[in-house]
């Protein structure tokens, strides 16, 4: 049947006796099969190189059809539930789901609904089966995906207060290459909110005309209006999640210009900027995602309070402007300034003692005071910027809707030394971590450690690939990809004792077993005229210290059409919550050189059975 109906579908492309390349990629298209254009063209290749011709008759395209869809594997695993080996009965595909997929709720309804949206022959359908080229269509399809079907779409409690959350953050989110000479374009932005980033930073600088401007400070980099920025924000802020965006503002602009900015955030935005608080103008605690869908919210630097603020509603503070004080320390070792390292040195002879490490007392410097328009502090609502001073300091003094920036430099020393008040501190105020000053390329820290004690905003360069954007994307693939992931309990609650270097009485421990069965059409190695590759999959797992763990498969030589390993990992993983899981393809080049080939990351959580 399903041979009259493969004939059926292809016969009239054959009239004329034979097709070409172009036509054969059409036709595979047109069979609903999904294929690699390099993979087709080689085995084409193949077959025609034999006749020195550039055409195909119809028993060549059946065997290309067949090298390309028909994969041993999946016909093991069909034969395996099929007597007769040539058709699913209902009853076989069911048995299938509950051995295979470990589906046992509504098995008979899904056996249904696979027959009646992969079967591709009317009459096998009609009678209710599966044929081998149902079960193909299948087996490709986003139902087998690895990545849990319920875990694609909102599914977390939404109703928590923003610090519960994971929220997917940006660092310089202006750039597209490097942080010295490289352009600010707005596309950094557009690309960041397609991605679902909630976290959005704008440096902003006096620019002519009384007009704001973003670049990178002190740097090369080009220059773009603020407007222009708050434009592409307002166009797509809510396009991959209805849930807050937040504008970290690094501010460097005078009052003046800090009231055009103001205005420009109030008439572009209009009705999505939050202007006042939600329900009572004292705040306790910070509104949920859910109760700040379509809101954009301002972080910056704010004088006095919320409960100030709502008193000066309606008021004109056009011209008003208030100071903020602010210790700076000598010895500080880190970052004081995202750009500390950017700025021109001045005399570089140091005095004795000034830079020893900070478990000496920090000598107190001068107090900097930071002038801010009235207009666009008081835009400030639930996300006004405090300056770190301790995790003691913060416990005592700071409020439920002030946060802090901490480099990654000195929160790494905090992860190590420190876990348990860092986890301490994220239970009750969002933190954000940003890359050190002197990652003048835009190259990326591991975000997992900070993630270990519930750092809500880990701002990463989107604009550079790597292992660390890979994880970024992994992890926010989950809860639908709308930038925002609630933590797990042991990182909200506010008498948590969670240390990741010593997880203790937190363990869940979850066994993992991987069976590594089969490749199909991997991207050929860019050294290989042939279009082979000798691919190999590390299985990497991020998570706590003691769950992070790689491991490798054996190399399958010059195959990239469908290496098969059939070999099984096993894993315990102490702290599923917070571990992900990435499956690195890799091309064998030399005993020391891999090429990499592609990969695939998602949250341990999400992984689907099957």
């Amino acid at each position: 049947i399903s041979c009259t109906w493969f004939l059926n579908i292809i016969q009239d492309e054959f009239m004329n006796g034979k097709i070409d390349l172009d036509r054969t990629m059409k036709l595979l298209e047109k069979l609903h099969i999904t294929f690699d254009v390099a993979h087709v063209k080689h085995v084409f290749k193949k077959t025609v190189d034999k006749r020195k011709v550039h055409t195909i008759n119809i028993e060549d395209f059946r065997a290309i059809y067949r090298t390309i869809v028909h994969r041993t594997e999946f016909h093991e695993l069909f034969c395996a539930y099929s007597p007769n080996h040539k058709i699913l009965a209902d009853t076989e595909l069911i048995e299938f789901l509950k051995k295979e997929q470990f589906q046992t709720e509504d098995s008979e309804i899904r056996a249904l609904e696979i027959i009646l949206k992969y079967e591709p022959v009317e009459e096998v359908r009609k009678r209710r089966q599966l044929s081998f080229e149902g079960f193909i269509r299948y087996m490709s399809s986003e139902d087998c995906s690895i990545f849990k079907k319920d875990h694609r779409t909102v599914y977390q409690d939404m109703n928590h207060p923003l610090c519960d959350y994971f929220i997917s953050s940006s660092h310089n989110t202006y750039l597209i290459s490097d942080q010295l000479l490289g352009p600010s374009d707005l596309f950094g932005y557009i690309s960041a909110l397609l991605k679902g980033c909630r976290c959005l930073e704008i440096d902003c600088w006096d620019g002519s005309n009384n007009d704001p401007i973003v670049y990178h400070g002190h740097t090369l980099t080009s220059k773009i209006s603020f407007s222009s920025v708050i434009h592409v924000i307002d166009k797509y802020a809510f396009a991959a999640s209805e849930y807050p965006v937040i504008l970290s503002l690094e501010n460097h602009c005078s009052p003046k210009q800090q009231e055009v900015m103001a205005k420009h955030l109030e008439d572009i935005l209009g009705d999505k900027l939050l202007t006042s608080t939600i329900g009572d103008s004292v705040v306790t605690q910070l509104p949920s995602p859910e109760a700040l869908k379509f809101k954009i919210l301002v972080k910056n630097k704010k004088v006095g309070t919320i409960e100030e603020t709502m008193l000066r509603r309606g008021q004109d503070s056009h011209g008003e402007t208030g100071e903020i004080s602010e210790e700076e320390y000598s010895s500080e070792e880190d970052e004081t300034d995202e750009k500390a390292a950017l700025q021109p040195k001045g005399n570089s002879s140091k005095r004795k003692g000034e830079n020893k490490p900070s478990s000496t007392p920090r000598k107190k410097a001068k107090i900097k005071k930071i002038k801010i328009a009235i207009e666009l502090s008081d835009l400030v609502i639930y996300t006004k910027s405090e300056k770190f001073v301790s995790f003691e300091h913060s416990l005592a003094n700071q409020k439920c809707y002030e946060n802090n920036s901490i480099g990654e430099v000195k929160a790494r020393k905090f992860v190590k030394h420190s876990g348990n008040e860092f986890v301490s501190h994220t239970s009750r105020f969002i933190t954000r971590i940003y890359p050190k000053g002197t990652r003048t390329n835009s190259s990326n820290y591991n975000p997992q450690e900070f993630w270990n004690v519930g750092c809500q905003m880990v701002a990463l360069n989107f604009q550079t690939p790597g292992v660390q954007m890979e994880l970024q994307n992994g992890k926010f693939l989950d809860n639908g990809g709308c930038g925002y992931i609630l933590k797990p309990e042991f990182l909200r609650n506010h008498s948590s004792t969670f240390n990741p270097y010593n997880v203790g009485r937190y363990s869940k421990p979850m066994s993992l077993s991987i069976r590594l069965i089969s490749g199909h059409q991997l991207p050929p190695s860019n050294l290989s005229k042939t279009n082979k590759a000798d691919p190999l999959v590390q299985i990497e797992i991020y998570g706590v210290p003691e769950d992070q763990v790689k491991r490798k498969s054996s190399v399958i030589k010059s195959n990239a059409l469908s290496p098969r390993w059939d070999e099984t990992f096993s894993f315990t993983v102490q702290v599923p919550e917070l571990a992900l899981i990435r499956f690195c393809v890799e091309d064998e080049i030399s005993l020391v050189a891999n090429e990499f080939l592609g990969q695939y990351t998602l949250p341990l959580l999400s992984l689907s059975k099957g």
